[in-house]
């Protein structure tokens, strides 16, 4: 609930721990803080908790409650959810992925593996790229088992994490261009284009480039919890920022909403402003949940904008659409990652278009229908009548197509989507589109430049700035600022990026230790 404007007789001028920004990885530290015993102040410029990890009524008088922006788990740790006794559901899909080819597809079947070997046979032509997926996704797994547990203790040495990884998993995920290494192992473009994806997310790059940006977002979307799943949350992203929210108020922390950190200072003192004025508090630290650009703004310092790259669209439809493939139900292919031109070659030919300033003409996206794991996100006649959410993630999106003229880009940038959309469905998207009761389509879209103006986030960057390698100087945290009292705890920080609260955990105990 958001609180009420402040006076200075509800507010302390001192407390242990001042954290700036109430989204989910403020949320984990404020919980793990207070439990400690320490006095925690949370102050969050919007009118509710959890950041981009929430759910919400997007469209008037339709009773459907989506993941407006973040809206899968992977990262999440089970030891943060079991520490803080987090009351949250995270169902895992059957289904990993399916991907339309001509009129048939790749389906990734977690539950038959013959059914997915069959359908790789389908696809490839024969079975070499089904057993080099398997030897692949076996070293992937591996990785993950060690590098996981890590997430949450002091940072390992790149000499440590390359002996804990071993020297084929580092030489191929730590070392080489993920493009290079894909393009060697698989033969077929869509099986390649499906390996390649993970790298992508949010992550305008070239998988060939030597700075090898890529495999670093390949590695944080494989190693989720050891496993690398990506799970639904049940009742949506809301839910587990209200389940985050409620532990750290059960704990004793203060969590302000409506409240705007306008400065901070390396004394330790917050500036913030209500519907009350302007107010001043004093913490012995300052956790930083705000993207590094917005930190040194706050601090008065020039901030290094980064650049975000991604397409959000969020549907509810009438009915599931019709597939091309007869060998594959809808409900099977959207309720896992449904990708859309998403091969090898499409994925660079995209890449190519945005840089030099163009959407791409068939734009390279992925889709899933939440509702079809977790049906409660729906109202109870949405669900009588066949209705499900549906989540679009566009790639090569970079908010530089967006700054001359965001309303128009948004606009051609959503046209061309539906239509990649299109290309791959045995009937147009849009004759699926539930209207609401003005009649209007329920569809809306989210670029960078939406993300910037909508939610104070630098470029629209949904990891607030380039994902950096979960290694670097033994010892520390990956939390540390420049400044003694100040310590990041969202996603900017090292081991930051999507849904996780491991930055809340590190800076937590960074501050405990």
């Amino acid at each position: 609930m958001p609180s009420d404007p402040l006076d200075a007789a509800m507010l302390r001028s001192r407390y242990d721990v001042v954290v700036a920004g109430g989204g989910h990885n403020g949320l984990v530290a404020a919980a793990y803080l207070a439990r400690a015993g320490r006095r925690v102040l949370v102050l969050e410029r919007l009118g509710h908790v959890g950041g981009l990890a929430v759910s919400e009524q997007a469209f008037p008088g339709v009773d459907a409650r989506l993941s407006r922006y973040s809206y899968l788990v992977s990262l999440l740790p089970s030891k943060i959810v079991k520490d803080l006794g987090l009351a949250v559901e995270l169902r895992r899909r059957r289904y990993a992925s399916y991907t339309p080819v001509g009129e048939t597809g790749l389906l990734v079947d977690g539950g038959d593996a013959e059914r997915t070997a069959a359908s790789f046979a389908r696809v490839t032509g024969g079975n070499a790229d089904f057993d080099a997926w398997g030897r692949f996704y076996a070293m992937t797994a591996e990785v993950a088992s060690r590098v996981a547990p890590t997430l949450l203790e002091p940072l390992m040495s790149r000499g440590a994490m390359r002996d804990l990884v071993g020297r084929e998993a580092w030489r191929e995920l730590f070392e080489r261009p993920i493009g290079e290494v894909v393009d060697q192992r698989f033969a077929d473009d869509t099986v390649r284009g499906v390996v390649l994806t993970d790298a992508l997310i949010g992550t305008f790059a070239d998988p060939r480039d030597e700075g090898l940006l890529a495999n670093r977002c390949f590695l944080y979307h494989v190693i989720g919890d050891g496993t690398g799943d990506w799970n639904v949350p049940v009742g949506g992203m809301g839910a587990v920022s209200g389940a985050l929210a409620g532990a750290a108020r059960a704990a004793g922390a203060e969590i302000r909403t409506g409240a705007e950190v306008v400065a901070v200072s390396p004394s330790g003192e917050v500036v913030f402003r209500d519907g009350a004025g302007e107010h001043t508090v004093t913490g012995e630290r300052i956790l930083a949940n705000v993207p590094p650009a917005v930190l040194a703004r706050l601090l008065g310092t020039e901030p290094s904008v980064p650049e975000g790259a991604q397409l959000k669209i969020n549907m509810v439809l009438s009915r599931l659409p019709r597939l091309k493939d007869p060998e594959v139900d809808p409900a099977e292919a959207f309720s896992g990652t449904f990708h859309i031109n998403e091969g090898r070659d499409q994925l660079a030919r995209a890449r190519v278009e945005a840089s030099r300033g163009s959407v791409p003409a068939l734009p390279p996206a992925e889709v899933y229908c939440h509702s079809l794991t977790d049906p409660s996100v729906l109202g109870p006649e949405l669900r009588a009548a066949g209705a499900h959410t549906m989540t679009l993630f566009g790639l090569h999106m970079p908010a530089r197509l967006f700054r001359a003229d965001p309303d128009g880009a948004r606009e051609r940038a959503v046209r061309a989507t539906l239509g990649s959309v299109d290309r791959v469905l045995a009937e147009p998207i849009e004759d699926c589109l539930l209207r609401g009761p003005d009649g209007r389509p329920c569809l809306e879209a989210k670029t960078p430049v939406d993300l910037e103006n909508e939610s104070g986030l630098p470029g629209g960057h949904i990891f607030h700035r380039d994902l950096s390698w979960p290694f670097g100087e033994a010892g520390r945290w990956g939390v540390e600022t420049g400044f003694e009292r100040i310590l990041l705890c969202g996603a900017g920080a090292r081991r930051g990026g999507g849904v996780s609260g491991i930055p809340g955990h590190n800076a937590a105990m960074a501050l405990l230790s």
